[in-house]
């Protein structure tokens, strides 16, 4: 097989695994079109708020294994030939997410199927990633000014070198990943925008405190 057909193959695969909408199809089998209530995104938060709290958490890890898994596969199988293809298959897996076909290209905000992509290429640095989003969001109970945390993290972080990764000698890589970071915020606009003016919902993994 030719290596332009391989790396064909591969993209076009690794986008239309991403894009399946797997936050609403959950909500369609509980009875709830996603599209048309809370945030009405796609992703994994409004599955979270709108369907329950153990649906919102499987969407979760189902969009993180969509960008995990093709990344991890094409990086055990064609990263000696094609070093560059790994990277390239995660991005096509969020750009698919993002961007789903099967839903007029409308789709969530990348940020569980990215991290997907990322651990599977930089774990160390994801981990540090997520103790911040963890903690972020414990501290605000916002997930998207966890998220947005997160990924401002990784985008200046991944320039340092951390396990296998050689930050500035991996330059292709650093450079893909900060831009996939910033455009996970950009994607968080109107996050911000609520967060800012003070009205974004939060979300509470446990009961929600009383208000007096």
């Amino acid at each position: 097989m030719s290596t332009e057909l391989t790396v064909g193959l591969w993209l076009a695969a690794a986008y239309l695994i991403g894009a399946i909408p797997f936050g609403f199809i959950i909500g369609k089998l509980r009875g709830v079109d996603v599209r048309t209530v809370g945030s009405k995104n796609i992703g994994a938060t409004n599955v979270f708020r709108t369907v329950g709290k153990k649906w919102g958490v499987l969407a979760l890890v189902l969009d993180m294994m969509k960008g995990f898994l093709p990344t991890l596969a094409c990086k055990l199988t064609q990263a000696d030939a094609i070093a560059w293809l790994p990277l390239s298959v995660g991005i096509m897996t969020a750009v698919g997410h993002m961007l789903t076909p099967y839903m007029k290209f409308k789709g969530g905000k990348g940020v569980a199927t990215g991290f997907g992509m990322m651990i599977a290429l930089i774990p160390c640095h994801c981990a540090l990633a997520f103790g911040i989003f963890a903690l972020v969001f414990a501290m605000s109970n916002y997930i998207s000014l966890g998220s947005c945390t997160a990924a401002a993290f990784l985008g200046v972080s991944v320039w340092v070198p951390v396990g296998s990764f050689k930050g500035y000698g991996d330059l292709p890589q650093a450079i893909l990943i900060t831009f996939v970071a910033a455009f996970v915020i950009y994607k968080h606009r109107a996050n911000i925008q609520r967060l800012l003016a003070g009205n974004e919902n939060k979300i509470y993994l446990f009961k929600k405190p009383e208000t007096k």
